[in-house]
């Protein structure tokens, strides 16, 4: 007889941990090095399998696979790892893959996080708090979304790819390049379009912190001198502000990829 809150035709191979309150519905299969934290729930049809760590509460919809052997034809067996956070919602299809020798070896994904269906979580993604995948988005490997972030559907995020911060990935768009905190990038090739303000405001943004972020915007991708020299001045300038400060930061601390840009200076 199934444990409460178990469905009888639930696989749970031996070894797997589950937390207090745990619900696995029909024809799940949960593996033995799979750990489920107080409240997991599995809808239906749900394999989480490797050494994968799923924390409090979050729910996984039917035919989510989640913690299988990474996609990386470099991948060879080694000991990796996929650790999920609280509070997060998984839909249909999404699946995601644990880290690989070449990357750390760990796939991180922060709490309170919603990947909508058939999205994709590749191998050595670190993926902060409250980020919004929608429908059909594609993060390949070794790429890092900050908090808050949000990739609209069908987007694609080449690897080692950085989206900073409160930054929106239009629709659609192919992100070859690092987009900058409160960035919003648009098209394919994806284009930095500006700043997302809307999601600054839902979020409670001051409007002055939105009216610094525009000034330093407007100073930073301007045509003027190159773009480390527009840096340091807008450094300078701001030097007390903390939220342009976390932009300073992103670009200086630099990446495999390129700066997203936008097509025309800073009025595009």
């Amino acid at each position: 007889m199934a444990e409460p809150g178990i469905h009888p035709t639930a696989i749970i191979e031996q070894g797997a941990k589950l937390g207090a309150g745990v619900k696995i519905g029909p024809f799940c299969v949960v593996g033995p090095e799979v750990a489920l934290g107080e409240g997991v729930e599995l809808v239906s049809h749900v394999v989480v399998a490797g050494t994968t760590a799923i924390g409090p509460r979050t729910r996984i919809f039917p035919f989510a696979s989640i913690g299988h052997q990474p996609q990386d034809l470099k991948f060879h067996g080694e000991p990796c790892t996929l650790s999920v956070g609280a509070d997060c919602i998984i839909r249909e299809g999404v699946t995601m893959n644990p880290g690989t020798e070449g990357g750390g070896s760990q796939t991180v994904v922060g709490d309170r996080c919603a990947f909508l269906a058939n999205s994709h979580v590749g191998h050595d993604c670190h993926v902060g708090n409250n980020v919004v995948f929608s429908n059909n988005v594609m993060l390949a490997g070794h790429c890092h979304v900050g908090d808050f972030a949000i990739i609209g559907g069908g987007a694609a995020v080449i690897q080692f790819a950085r989206v900073g911060p409160h930054a929106f990935v239009g629709g659609m768009s192919g992100l070859e390049n690092d987009l900058i905190p409160y960035g919003m990038a648009l098209g394919n090739r994806a284009y930095l379009s500006g700043l997302n303000i809307v999601g600054l405001q839902r979020r409670g943004f001051s409007r002055t912190d939105i009216h610094d972020l525009r000034r330093a915007y407007r100073l930073l991708f301007a045509a003027e001198g190159t773009l480390m020299e527009r840096l340091d001045d807008v450094a300078q300038e701001f030097s007390t502000h903390p939220i342009v400060q976390e932009i300073v930061a992103f670009i200086r601390q630099g990446g495999k990829r390129s700066l997203c840009t936008p097509k025309n200076g800073a009025d595009a």
